[in-house]
């Protein structure tokens, strides 16, 4: 079996013609704001890979989603790494599904092929991930918005926004976080452009503006404390990691297989790559599996979730440096290709939460305390 054959006999078992089509877009067109490539997959029914088939959806594993995620990330950078928060987000909207309005949302999903949005970042430098700065305030029957989340994935095409806030708790003088859910298209919602760099600029991850936004309170799921990790948090990290660092490791997998087509190097030198890559990728489809088994707890599979997604940013570098110098100057200085993916693959360590900031969390864990 060649190399990536595997990602892609699993994505063509989902969507039979996403990988020629995605091949047959030049990079640098995907790789831009407009990507043509969101709506291609929109059109081949990729929003619904992860959606359970009781809901309308294709009902694909995490371990199957870990394979597409890298098979689309070696084709389409801003693609994989926007619909990643499309199919994070989805995952915890069917977990919390328990009401009849709550799984007829998850299926109207799935028949309209909607883009679900993850809006919990605000651009905090030095703060708390799941720190929240926007202005809510109490009102008859919900609640009104008022603030900024940046980036936000898929900032153009979402048609479902989701996003954190805090919310008066259960013990008076006291907040808790909420996640809520509006149309995307709800009144008072707007878009900015935001993103300034060329990497991964087709994935839409711009400003969305909320001006006195109407929040019912059935569009509500609380979260609890933001300073402990829960049960609605820790999946949902856990479900972005493992998928994130997927995406990435696709990214970077597309420098190397330029290196293996080219035959550059000696056999030892491209085998080195393949063995780095193999064993990262062999490692997220065993998380996955471990998730899917629900025979660890959510703390400690999340603390390995994290654990891999640091390791997985060494790989990245790792291979990529090394693809590079293999590929040679006249391959860099000839095409912007190799200087797009090399930088999108790096992007991996800029998403929350940074090795600084969670490295205390995960001593304590180390030591027996918890992943606090």
């Amino acid at each position: 079996m060649s190399f990536l054959q595997q990602e892609r006999k699993t994505l063509a078992k989902f969507l039979p013609d996403l990988d020629q089509a995605l091949a047959e877009i030049p990079l640098l067109e995907m790789e831009k704001p407009g990507n043509p490539a969101i709506k291609e997959f929109r059109n081949q029914g990729g929003t619904n890979i992860l959606i359970p088939s009781q809901y309308g959806g294709l009902g694909a594993s995490l371990v199957e989603a870990v394979q597409m995620q890298r098979a689309i990330a070696s084709r389409s950078p801003s693609l994989a790494v926007a619909t990643t928060m499309h199919h994070g987000t989805v995952l915890v909207l069917s977990d919390l599904a328990s009401t009849e309005s709550e799984i007829k949302v998850i299926e109207d999903i799935a028949q309209r092929r909607l883009y679900v949005s993850s809006a919990f970042a605000e651009g905090q430098t030095n703060a708390h991930m799941f720190a929240m700065t926007m202005k809510v305030t109490k009102t008859d029957g919900g609640y009104r918005v008022s603030g900024s989340k940046k980036p936000c994935s898929l900032t153009y095409s979402m048609d479902v926004i989701t996003f954190g806030i805090m919310i008066p708790g259960s013990v008076e003088g006291e907040e808790e976080l909420a996640l809520a859910i509006l149309p995307a298209d709800t009144p008072g919602i707007e878009r900015r452009q935001f993103w300034g760099n060329w990497a991964l600029s087709g994935a839409e991850s711009d400003e969305v503006i909320f001006n006195d936004v109407f929040l019912p309170d059935e569009s509500l799921y609380r979260a609890g404390d933001p300073r402990y990790i829960n049960t609605i948090q820790a999946k949902g990290l856990l479900w972005f990691e493992i998928i994130m660092s997927a995406a990435y490791l696709g990214i970077a997998s597309a420098l190397v297989e330029r290196v293996i087509i080219a035959q550059r190097g000696t056999p030892i030198e491209r085998v080195a790559l393949a063995i780095d890559l193999e064993n990262s990728m062999a490692a997220l489809e065993g998380l996955a599996y471990s998730i899917m088994l629900d025979k660890y707890t959510e703390e400690d599979l999340l603390a390995k979730s994290l654990f891999l997604r640091f390791a997985t940013q060494g790989t990245i570098q790792r291979t990529t440096n090394a693809s590079v110098e293999l590929l040679g100057g006249m391959s860099f200085i000839s095409s912007s290709e190799v200087s797009c993916l090399f930088s999108s693959a790096h992007a991996l360590a800029f998403h929350p939460p940074s090795r600084f900031s969670i490295s205390p969390a995960l001593d304590h864990y180390l030591m027996g305390m918890g992943l606090n």
